[in-house]
């Protein structure tokens, strides 16, 4: 099964991995801005992607 996972380039971490059956990319953004708002504060490149 697909998934759609939240990396952050700069912490070379994964802050979160989603089913992408039942999570949309627009989805996932939403996600992103409540849930990881500091990274995006802090000026850090987000990326979401395919595993």
């Amino acid at each position: 099964m697909p998934h759609r996972e939240i990396y952050c380039n700069n912490c070379k971490k994964t802050l979160g991995m989603y089913n992408a059956k039942y999570f949309s990319e627009n989805g996932l953004g939403e996600l992103l801005n409540n849930l990881d708002s500091m990274h995006i504060k802090r000026g850090h490149a987000i990326e979401i992607r395919m595993k």
